[in-house]
């Protein structure tokens, strides 16, 4: 039997100020699977964001705690604890922590894998919304963090 235990494992820092941890999948998940990947993050209060990407798997976000607004497609929401959203495969997606309290979620995606927007906010090379072929950002959305500087302040 395979425990992982978020108080032990260090995690990452990513740049959109969140703390993320992946617990299944594949690669250096503590759980190995093939079928799904899960983890868990933190997004920052006051702007802390999983920027605007799309990605061929289909996804769930969950609300642990906290409150923020979560964009798919053309549609914007507030989304707080407790609730959960469903992103279509190839859907782009933002979620933004808008409250003045760290935001925890946790994110199943199938079939597993890896997804380029980790890598890409890694290196600073997420696309923008609204350039090179990436749609814009939906009416009334917080502004997307763009890998110069911290995200924003709301």
């Amino acid at each position: 039997m395979i425990i992982a235990d978020l108080a032990k494992l260090p995690g990452g820092t990513f740049p959109a100020r969140r703390w993320g941890r992946g617990l299944v999948g594949q690669g250096p998940q503590p759980i190995q699977a093939k079928g799904f990947s899960m983890g868990y993050s933190i997004l920052e209060a006051n702007g802390g964001q999983v920027p605007w990407h799309n990605q061929e798997q289909e996804e769930v976000y969950f609300i642990v705690q906290g409150e923020g607004q979560i964009c798919v497609d053309n549609e914007c929401s507030p989304i707080k604890a407790g609730q959960a959203v469903f992103m279509p495969p190839g859907k782009f997606h933002q979620l933004t922590n808008t409250g003045s309290e760290p935001m925890h979620m946790m994110y199943v995606y199938c079939p597993g894998g890896d997804v380029a927007h980790w890598r890409q906010e890694l290196n600073g090379t997420l696309p923008p919304a609204g350039k090179d072929g990436i749609p814009p950002l939906p009416e009334g959305a917080a502004p997307q963090w763009l890998g110069t500087e911290p995200s924003p302040k709301l």
